[in-house]
């Protein structure tokens, strides 16, 4: 989040911010995923800017007549996020497909380890999820699943929506 950056430049120093002020993700990753106490302090700011544009967004939307918004949000917080939300989605899978799409996307079998040990559980996820989503398997059945759950969800109320 572009907002945040200077919060950021002050808590972590100007190392973490790359030559054209963005946020240089490789060595803050490798920072905050050895360090629990500086991921907490990312995140707090981060969530913060992230939740006024969102509810900024989400104002929008509603005063243009939109009457179904999705959010996409990797970390949901209880404070916050969840707030904003009539339900709430968990899309998951088990940790070795994760550990292998966290490796195909370039990072050691260690620091992908080292990435879902700090993450909240798939049990801490799922109770803060009204439908949990298996996504264990390819697109295909992910689109399926989530299609069918827009119908359910959305479709049987008569609010619209696109298939994914």
């Amino acid at each position: 989040n572009g907002l945040a950056i200077q919060e950021i430049k002050d808590s972590f120093g100007a190392d973490y911010i790359s030559e054209d002020q963005s946020l240089n993700r490789k060595k803050m990753s490798d920072l905050v995923f050895h360090d629990k106490k500086a991921l907490d302090q990312l995140s707090l700011i981060v969530h913060h800017y992230t939740l006024k544009q969102m509810s900024i967004y989400l104002d929008q939307l509603k005063a243009s007549g939109e009457k179904v918004a999705v959010l996409d949000v990797p970390i949901p917080v209880k404070e916050g996020f969840l707030d904003l939300c009539n339900i709430v989605w968990n899309v998951t899978a088990n940790e070795e497909i994760r550990l292998v799409r966290l490796q195909n996307r370039g990072m050691s079998i260690e620091d992908a380890k080292r990435r879902i040990m700090i993450q909240m559980t798939p049990a801490q996820y799922s109770e803060l999820a009204d439908i949990d989503i298996d996504n264990s398997y390819d697109f295909d059945i992910l689109r399926k699943q989530v299609n069918q759950l827009l119908e359910d969800s959305l479709g049987a109320r008569g609010l619209p929506y696109k298939k994914i």
